[in-house]
């Protein structure tokens, strides 16, 4: 992102001579911009950080033909980096991109920490609500546990049982499943899981957290609805297990812009990354994340579940 500063000169020659009554004017100074005019200034390049996903191959290739299509659309060039939801963020907050495509959470968290917000949202085939999607608590395909008509009675079977999250980042493998314990009142807290389960596992993805009740490690994982597909897991492992219990409305991830790109600049690259809906583009769009389209959303609007759920149950945005 650039930041432009602009000084000025006042100098006069010596004087030679005895003082007259006209003086010279001095050359008018140009006032260094205000951190609200910079951050307005004119870009001469976009950064967009593109996140990484397991469920994609190959990504620079392809993240390269995107900012091509983009490039060509806004008139400057696009640079396509690809980057972590942690990394992408801080990029936001240290203005090295303009850009991200993030999940709900991350932002959220970009939103606190550089006023960024979110335009444009995938949808998948594979999400339940076009542009939310489900979390879901995994058994077994042979469990006892069962689902019931109540929510309450369902979940009340996990009482010490072996329970094996995504991660403690993950939105739907921890965030939403932990408001729903929250405020089903099981648990107090984050902090507090182990006075309801027997056991608390953490994975590093989706693969683990299923991988550790396929094994017999874990009674019941959750992660997203689209984790019990390849590549997270085969074919034959999904049909040995079966969905206990949904969580609906996870927000799905979507394009978020930070507060310093100007408004005439923004409308132009939400109006680009639409072109990838187009049938010459949508093929390259969907190999990218599985996505079939973007969707314009209200950020306040998309992300409000995910604003709820992190604060039921008790985590920091």
């Amino acid at each position: 992102m650039l930041a432009l500063t602009a000084c000025g000169e006042n100098s006069q020659p010596p004087s030679t001579q005895k003082p007259v009554e006209t003086t010279q004017a001095a050359a008018p100074q140009t006032a260094t911009p205000t951190p609200t005019e910079t951050a307005q200034a004119p870009l001469t390049e976009v950064t967009i950080a593109f996140a990484t996903r397991r469920d994609t191959t190959d990504l620079q290739s392809k993240v390269d033909k995107v900012s091509e299509i983009l490039s060509k659309e806004i008139g400057i060039p696009v640079k396509g980096i690809i980057a972590d939801e942690t990394a992408s963020v801080e990029a936001l907050r240290a203005n090295r991109a303009n850009v991200a495509f993030v999940s709900g959470r991350a932002a959220l968290k970009a939103e606190q920490l550089a006023g960024a917000k979110m335009y444009l949202a995938e949808v998948r085939d594979d999400y339940s609500g076009g542009k939310t999607y489900n979390s879901i608590f995994v058994v077994p395909k042979d469990s006892p546990l069962q689902t019931l008509a109540d929510p309450t009675k369902t979940l009340e079977q996990l009482r010490g049982k072996r329970m094996a999250f995504t991660s403690r980042s993950s939105g739907s493998g921890f965030i939403f499943p932990v408001s729903e314990l929250v405020g089903l009142k099981f648990v107090d807290g984050p902090d507090r899981l182990e006075q309801f389960f027997g056991k608390v596992t953490y994975g590093d993805g989706y693969s683990s957290a299923l991988q550790a009740v396929l094994r017999d490690q874990a009674d019941v994982a959750v992660v997203s609805e689209y984790a019990l597909l390849p590549p997270w897991i085969t074919t034959e492992e999904s049909a040995k297990l079966r969905v206990l219990h949904p969580v609906p409305n996870v927000p799905a991830h979507g394009i978020t812009f930070d507060d310093s790109v100007p408004a005439e600049l923004r409308e132009k690259l939400i109006n680009a990354f639409l072109k990838l809906n187009e049938p010459e583009n949508n093929q390259l769009f969907r190999s990218l994340y599985n996505s079939t389209q973007l969707v314009k959303v209200d950020h306040e609007q998309h992300l409000a579940t995910m604003r709820t759920a992190i604060a039921r149950a008790g985590l920091k945005p």
